[in-house]
């Protein structure tokens, strides 16, 4: 602070301005000293309790994630100072495995609770604020979330008033009458940097966008993962944000007009945080801006808070995920590297939200490719920080598992088709030795697991009905199912040749049991049909190819009230543009000679057609000699 303030708040500050070796003198042996979270580590008053250490013995140090600096975790201080971690940091990581510093699993919501009742007693708090305003009042800046509640309840409160710190908005101001000690300091806030998105950090951000619709509010964290997500959000409209960390990834859609605030259900046009990290240009774009409030944790992290915004979406990593779907987030196996943190706070306030979408982000592997993250248990000592019972969606960069609401057999389906390709014959194997999967389920060579999300497409047909055509997927038995029981009894026939009136387990799976090279299959999906918060598949192609002459099999069916529409006609020419380009020579094709529609299709291609009739049945052969035309209806 400059000058000599003249009103009887600045003269009481004067009187309690002290050096950083002056403040810590007032710690004593046997205290619980609380530091300041994230950039806001007051590194000052760090380092002279460490030069202090001789003078203090039997002293805990407690705080979540600090970005700077821990030297009182070092071995040498072994006696002088135990760290009590509710987070664990890179700073702090070894200590912690190595047992010289212990760790209590607690959700993020519900730390400043230990220190509100007295559970966890604060001696001393050891802060960073910003200078005071005109009326005493100092920010808790850049990290308000469990800073304030711990400050609040400390005996003595001693905290850096550093010059560069932002003054930040929301429920994050203490006065100066409430801080003992004043060590005013000028340097710059600790930013924090991480490496440019790899592929996989892409893919994962591109399947994560698809999932965020217009008008959602969103939470995620800090790293390669949350910013590919923020990338490919740029096209979408009215985000608005209601997260922990508040990020440069996040500051740039404010920038661009992307988040706007102005569809949420709560504090409508504000984005609400507890904290933020990232860049000098973040902590100047955060400093006196109304448009964000910060607040401690004990709000931002409440589910009931949480849940209370319309369409929220909440993103959050994980270490592993077993083929059940429980989620280990803080350990590697005994090893503790993290923390429960935030996650489920936000998993269970996005899943009780109106249109919510909790969603768990990981790579599908690790060590370099030589770990699958989708593994068919957790390994021994793993914690499972969300619950089987918990988990809705889970991403990798191969795809989207939707769990919520599935059974163990669909669950393990699901995560296998999102797991390294090279791991889901290995993954399937153990999933029928756990008797998760059924015996019989086809083993599919490596080379045919690969979902070729490039036919993805979106057609409207004439009459308005718009339908979203992909490959079909391992996970689609329970729709293809649905589709069966919706066919007419003339449709069947002509599809299977033959009458039936059961589609049983075993033969559903070799309809999606299928390797994309000999065999390809395409649906076509019906999304939210009526309102409901499901797809339908309304329709489907397929064809088997014959290596011997180079010609596949084609057939297709399309459910009763959807056809003739030209979902039929489009589903085989779109089969037809993916055979020509993958060196298919042509079609094969039988038809009974009461099915002309079908016939007609055929013929409709555009290419040379054959025709033999054999025992009451056309046999065409359609040969792919010009380049093929585009699909229409």
């Amino acid at each position: 602070m400059n000058g000599a303030p003249v009103s009887p708040w600045g003269l009481r500050y004067q009187g309690k301005v002290r050096t950083p070796d002056e403040a810590i003198a007032f710690v004593q042996s046997g205290d619980r000293i609380f530091v300041g979270s994230g950039a806001a580590e007051p590194q000052r008053l760090v380092e002279a309790l460490v030069r202090h250490a001789n003078e203090v013995f039997g002293t805990e140090v407690v705080h979540i994630m600090t970005l700077g600096i821990a030297p009182y975790a070092e071995p040498k201080w072994t006696d002088n100072f135990r760290h009590n971690a509710f987070f664990i940091g890179q700073n702090v990581r070894e200590a912690v495995q190595q047992g010289r510093a212990d760790y209590t699993p607690i959700f993020l919501s519900e730390i400043p609770r230990l220190f509100e009742t007295g559970r966890v007693p604060i001696d001393v708090a050891l802060i960073q604020v910003s200078p005071p305003d005109a009326h005493g009042y100092c920010s808790y800046g850049v990290s308000v979330d469990v800073v304030k509640p711990g400050t609040e309840a400390a005996d003595v409160v001693i905290a850096e008033v550093n010059a560069q710190m932002p003054r930040t908005l929301g429920d994050s101001f203490i006065h100066v009458d409430d801080i003992d000690h004043l060590v005013p300091v000028d340097y710059p806030i600790l930013e924090s940097t991480h490496p440019p998105a790899d592929q996989v950090a892409r893919d994962i951000g591109r399947h994560i966008a698809n999932l965020v619709e217009d008008g959602s509010t969103l939470q995620m964290g800090i790293g390669t993962i949350p910013d590919s997500v923020l990338y490919y959000l740029r096209e979408k409209k009215d985000l608005g944000v209601h997260t922990e960390m508040f990020s440069d990834g996040m500051m740039h859609l404010v920038e661009l007009g992307v988040i706007t605030n102005m569809r949420k259900t709560i504090h409508k046009g504000k984005v609400i945080a507890s904290f933020c990290m990232g860049t000098r240009k973040l902590y100047e774009f955060v400093d006196n801006n109304p448009l964000i409030e910060f607040h401690p944790n004990s709000y931002t992290n409440d589910p009931f808070v949480i849940a209370q915004n319309d369409r929220m979406v909440s993103i959050n990593s994980a270490l592993q995920v077993d083929l059940t779907g429980q989620v280990c987030a803080d350990s590697l196996g005994h090893m503790f590297y993290s923390g429960i943190g935030g996650q489920l706070d936000f998993v269970r306030g996005a899943a009780r939200a109106k249109g919510g979408k909790p969603i768990i982000a990981l790579p599908s592997t690790a060590q370099d490719g030589a770990v699958s993250r989708i593994s068919p248990q957790l390994n021994p000592g793993a914690g499972v920080v969300t619950t089987r019972g918990d988990v809705h969606y889970v991403v990798t960069e191969w795809g989207v598992a939707s769990l919520h609401g599935r059974t163990i057999r669909e669950r393990a389906v699901a995560l296998i088709s999102i797991a390294h390709p090279k791991f889901r014959p290995e993954l399937i194997r153990a999933a029928k030795e756990l008797r998760y999967l059924d015996e019989d389920v086809p083993e599919i060579p490596e080379v045919g697991l690969i979902y070729p999300e490039r036919w993805e497409t979106t057609h409207a047909f004439p009459d308005g009905t718009k339908v979203f055509v992909r490959p079909v997927k391992m996970t689609d038995e329970t729709m293809m199912k649905d589709l069966f029981y919706h066919l007419s009894e003339q449709t069947i026939y002509h599809r299977f040749f033959r009458s039936l009136r059961s589609m049983p387990h075993r033969d559903l799976m070799h309809f999606v049991h299928i390797d994309y090279t000999n065999e390809m299959a395409i649906a076509g999906i019906v999304q939210d049909p009526g309102g409901k918060e499901h797809e339908e598949i309304i329709g489907v192609g397929r064809y088997f190819l014959n290596r011997s002459t180079n010609y596949a099999e084609v057939s297709y069916v399309v459910r009763d009230d959807y056809q003739h529409r030209g979902i039929g006609s489009y589903l085989v020419k779109y089969m037809a543009r993916i055979a020509r380009e993958n060196g298919i020579a042509g079609f094969d094709a039988e038809i009974l000679a009461d099915n002309p529609v079908a016939m007609r299709v055929l013929h409709k291609l555009g290419y040379p057609a054959e025709t033999q009739v054999v025992e009451g049945t056309y046999r065409i052969r359609v040969k792919f000699e010009r380049p093929p035309p585009m699909p229409s209806a």
